[in-house]
């Protein structure tokens, strides 16, 4: 097979001055110089998905030196998001910086006991009639507004964030990329955003109760032209099988890792790792959002790499998703539920992807059906075998029976691997530190 050693998936817009390196300034005013092929000025190649349509996904690469940053704390990184407004802008994270570095009781209310809110709330004094309420939830929500108020990054428009090196990225914060256009992410490891306040819900789950957190790791909200590229997006440090139970049930503590809702439009999502995480992707966070997302949602993922994931990779309302050269990763022993869920007036086009499934796990869960849509499956690969996804679906669960044909043809498609190939050139590339 011909795998190629590095896709030529972007493309220089802005031009570098030859024989003069651009300078660019640091938050703290320090210098440094950018070489002819600086990364952080490159931009989401032609028909590169669906992020390439339109007036396509630059970020910040029309940035002046007075408007690139180098960072190394969360506090430069939130100054440097505010400096300029909307004006291009480049920030380069060097080094993992943490959005919570002095733990989550910095955060606590005055008088809030996580003690006297189990012994409140246990379900043998509370019940699990009504939503619960009173002093220690008062504190609960107070406590969260703090966090809250610290970990989530605003991006304003025409922004790139990109990590420097190999390892850089993000601990414990939110990337909120809301009611704007034209941002690129990439290069970044993003441990997803631990909620230090779940909020007990007795009534939740068929009234047996759920702990309900907050916080993706990136949240694509309401905005257009966005580029994900080559992030790793974990859980990181704290997987889910570290969590505590309290009342019987998993104090969850994470939400998603990357979302995209709210009538967002034209986004590309390529080369990124994804591991360790159950909630991982929406696409549409609502059955009621048909005013914000029909039309809207047109989302592109490819080469990217799940492992480890426990369902919504991704979870679909609304959206015109194309699914291609994606390598989805399921080992034995993990907890697994699906890979794509399919939701109201969804259109998932998913082809030519990769599936390596352990021993004893059938491919008819790699699809998920949660209401009437139909659905394109062609040219998939399970354990190196040529699958009908749907048909094996509809076979071994016919009480969730699949249409076939999303009823349109992708064509914005930087270049398409055979599924065979995909593990070898996804895992070869995809993730953090490996931007060509």
């Amino acid at each position: 097979m011909n795998v190629r050693k590095c896709h030529d998936h972007a493309r220089v817009k802005v031009a570098a001055v030859v024989g003069c390196a651009a300078l660019v300034m640091s938050l703290s005013g320090t210098a440094a110089q950018a070489g002819p092929r600086d990364v952080a000025r490159q931009t989401l190649g032609a028909n590169d998905g669906w992020g390439a349509y339109g007036t396509g996904t630059t970020g910040g690469a029309a940035a002046d030196a007075a408007h690139v940053y180098t960072v190394t704390t969360w506090e430069q990184f939130q100054a440097a998001l505010k400096d300029g407004g909307s004006a291009p802008k480049i920030i380069k994270v060097k080094g993992m910086i943490d959005a919570v570095s002095q733990g989550c009781e910095a955060f606590e209310a005055e008088g809030y006991d996580f003690r006297k809110y189990l012994a409140a709330y246990d379900p043998a004094v509370w019940g699990h009639d009504k939503p619960v309420s009173g002093e220690q939830e008062d504190l609960r929500a107070a406590s969260a507004a703090q966090q809250d108020k610290t970990i989530k990054a605003i991006v304003p428009a025409n922004t790139t964030i990109i990590g420097v090196g190999k390892n850089s990225g993000i601990l414990g914060g939110s990337l909120q990329i809301k009611g704007v256009d034209n941002v690129i992410v990439r290069n970044l490891t993003i441990e997803a955003p631990v909620d230090c306040f779940p909020q007990w819900d007795p009534t939740d789950d068929n009234k047996t109760g759920a702990w309900n957190s907050e916080y993706d790791g990136v949240v694509v909200y309401g905005s257009t032209h966005v580029w994900v590229d080559h992030n790793t997006l974990t859980d990181g440090r704290y997987p889910d099988s570290s969590l505590p139970s309290y009342f019987g049930k998993t104090y969850q503590q994470h939400d998603g890792l990357l979302d995209v809702v709210r009538g967002s439009n034209h986004v590309t999502v390529s080369w990124n790792s994804f591991k360790d995480h159950d909630k991982t992707m929406l696409i549409g966070n609502s059955d009621s959002a048909t005013a914000d997302d029909t039309g809207k949602l047109k989302v592109t993922l490819h080469h990217n790499r799940f492992e480890g994931i426990v369902e919504r990779a991704p979870r679909v309302r609304f959206g015109q998703v194309d699914s291609y050269n994606n390598h989805f990763v399921v080992t034995k022993g993990q907890k697994w539920g699906y890979v794509y869920g399919i939701g109201k007036e969804s259109r998932l086009v998913a082809e030519h992807n990769a599936f390596t499934l352990a021993q004893g796990i059938s491919p008819a869960k790699i699809l998920k059906k949660w209401n009437e849509a139909p659905v394109t499956a062609n040219a998939n690969v399970v354990n190196g075998k040529a699958v009908d996804l749907i048909a094996v679906h509809n076979a071994e669960i016919p009480g969730e029976t699949l249409q076939s044909g999303a009823g349109w043809t992708p064509t914005l498609r930087a270049g398409v691997d055979p599924a065979k190939a995909v593990p070898g050139i996804v895992g070869a590339r995809a993730g953090a530190g490996r931007v060509c």
